[in-house]
Order: C-alpha cells, then structure tokens, then sequence
C-alpha cells in the first residue's frame, strides 16, 4: 500500500553538484533516488538514470555547495518508508529527518506557498577593534539596504533567467557574533537571486558602494556590465523552510537525532581544519617562531 508522502530532508551542499541530478555529478536527488533504488522502492538503474517514484517532485534546486535543512521531496510511498527508514541508505552528508502525509496530487514545487533561505554572511562589526576592514560592515548600511530589496519588485538585474523575475520578497538579518545572518523569503526565487542579493548587500554595508545602486539594480532599465552583482559564494547558504498551506510534518525523533549527530560530526571536523589554518594565519602574521633552528657561522650541516 502506497501513500503520497512529503519528507524533509537536510543535507551538507558542500561536496555536491547541487540538488538536481545531473548525468556525470554527484548530486543530492541522485543520492536520494540512489537510496529508493536501494530500498526497492523503484528501479535500479546507473547513478542519476533512476526513475522517479510516482509523483515525485522537490521544493527547490539549490545550486551547487548550497546546504539545506528544509528541502522537501514528495512522492507515493510505501507505508514502512519513514525518515529513519530512508536514512538507512543514505549518507550522512543527507538526513530526512521528518514527513507528513499530503493529499494525492500534492506537487512538493507548485504547492509551496513560502521559501526562506539564510545566509550566513562572515561580516565582523564595523566598530569591532579586531575587525579585518576587508570584511567588516556597518549594520545600518546592510540593513538599508535589505529595506529598498523587501517588497514587490522586478530583480531581472540580479538573475540570469529572462522570465519569472517579479517577486514580493521579505529580507532582513540577525546579528549573531561576527556573523550577519541575512534571511530573504518570497513564494520563489529567480536563479542565483539570493546569492547576488547577498552580494549587493555586502558592498553597501562595506562601504564599497552608496545605497542608491540597489535602486538602480532594481530599476527597469538592464544595468550595464561594469556595475553588475556577481553571485556570492554558495557555501554560506541555507535553504531553510518551505511552507505549505495545510501541512505539518511530523518529526522522526530517531531520525532528528541521527541527523543532529551527523551534522554535529561535521561542524566539529570544520572547527579543526579552521583552527590549523587560523593558526598558520596567526603564526605568518606575528613572525614568531623558525621553521629551522639558526645556523652557526661555519655550520654546514
């Protein structure tokens, strides 16, 4: 007995191609068609050339190095196809930690009411005295500058797509130590819109363009090559809800734990390798310390 099912489904973007399966990549729906295949629940094929299950279908594409906690995959699936369940074939780097039960033709892409992305933007307070002014931002100015973007507008200058480029968008930002948190939600986003969004926030709030650019990127008229946005690094970026009007996801608890483990796991292994390179860091900037003892007058060994 098959039921159409929608799981949430969390994943560290960083060694993936992206969500969407690609023929020659790893990426994030081929792990997880990889996983059905493995549980029976479709065809086996090579890589991304599984079938999809009935249904199927995903919130978001999220580009590649892109992480998620909320994506959200919906399909007909058999009833013992929990989250713990599914997990058992699936990486760590990709945890569904939570389902619900959805109406039949419930479309996960069309039916999504709210997509909400945070961007944890490494922005050190301007006043800061340790601040390096290569990163550092005012407050005032980034948030300004998340005003003039929040509302309904035309962000054809800050997308490559031709269509699909109006929309009612909410942005603000959260401090949280030497990090601006920016949160930017609206029904969907254009491609890469986020990212360059982020960058254009990230020049006024360094001082390194005046607020009125935004107006101008948000203006009708195309803007020329010289004064464009390129996208920000996609590392930083967390699709972090998607709503649907009416449903309620029911948390795995086995299947939350497993995955607050394996994350915690990861962000430990980050943590060491930051400190090995924040300690080479700090050791070229002081001169402390030789790499060989000094040589004597005469010395040839």
């Amino acid at each position: 007995m098959t039921t159409t099912r929608a799981f949430r489904v969390a994943y560290d973007g960083r060694e993936y191609a992206g969500f969407q399966r690609q023929p020659h990549a790893t990426t994030v729906e081929g792990t997880l068609l990889r996983a059905l295949a493995e549980h029976g629940v479709i065809d086996r094929g090579d890589g991304p050339t599984h079938a999809t299950p009935p249904g199927y279908a995903a919130a978001g594409r999220t580009d590649a190095g892109v992480s998620a906690v909320a994506q959200t995959v919906a399909f007909e699936a058999p009833a013992w196809l929990t989250p713990r369940a599914f997990n058992g074939h699936l990486p760590g780097p990709v945890r569904v930690w939570a389902a619900a039960d959805v109406p039949d033709g419930f479309h996960a892409t069309h039916d999504a009411t709210r997509r909400t992305y945070r961007y944890h933007l490494y922005a050190p307070e301007e006043e800061t005295p340790e601040a390096d002014p290569r990163h550092a931002v005012n407050d005032d100015r980034a948030r300004d500058a998340l005003d003039r973007l929040s509302g309904r507008h035309d962000f054809h200058n800050l997308t490559s797509d031709d269509a699909g480029t109006v929309r009612d968008l909410t942005a603000s930002a959260t401090r949280e130590g030497d990090l601006l948190v920016i949160e930017v939600a609206a029904g969907g986003f254009p491609r890469a819109l986020v990212r360059r969004l982020v960058a254009a926030v990230r020049a006024v709030g360094r001082g390194r363009t005046e607020p009125a650019r935004i107006d101008r990127l948000l203006d009708p008229e195309p803007v020329p090559g010289e004064i464009g946005v390129g996208p920000a690094p996609p590392e930083p970026l967390v699709l972090w809800d998607v709503a649907y009007e009416g449903v309620a996801f029911d948390v795995d608890r086995e299947a939350a734990e497993s995955a607050r483990v394996a994350f915690g796991e990861r962000y430990r292994t980050a943590r060491h390798v930051a400190a090995a390179t924040g300690a080479i860091r700090d050791r070229i900037a002081t001169g402390r310390g030789r790499a060989t003892p000094e040589r004597r007058d005469g010395d040839t060994s």
